[in-house]
């Protein structure tokens, strides 16, 4: 079975081409070029924690330290974290290596 991403997980519909992207937008997660490939994920599909601007219990989300702390109760969180167990990409590498690339264009 592969790894899914959240907008998969979570049954959003923001990513590109989903049921509720154009009414509240293309999630960031969905959109992260940067972070391809990070938790083994599609874009931002399993570092969403990491990102401004997710959608949780139907409402986007703020900066990341205004919600890091309930990502961390998330299930998708616990599964993602479960999944790559020592592999796990922390949420700080997470935006160091999205702000590298992003530098480097």
């Amino acid at each position: 079975m592969s790894k899914k991403n959240c907008w998969e997980y979570k049954q959003c519909g923001r990513q590109p081409g989903g049921v509720k992207a154009g009414e509240l937008g293309i999630c960031p997660a969905a959109d992260e070029n940067a972070a391809e490939g990070i938790n083994c994920g599609s874009k931002g599909g399993r570092s969403c924690w990491a990102l401004a601007g997710t959608l949780c219990g139907g409402k986007v989300q703020g900066t990341f330290a205004s919600k890091l702390a309930n990502c961390m109760q998330c299930d998708f969180y616990k599964l993602v974290l479960r999944e790559e167990g020592r592999a796990f990409t922390q949420s700080r590498e997470i935006q160091s290596r999205i702000a590298e690339k992003k530098k480097q264009g």
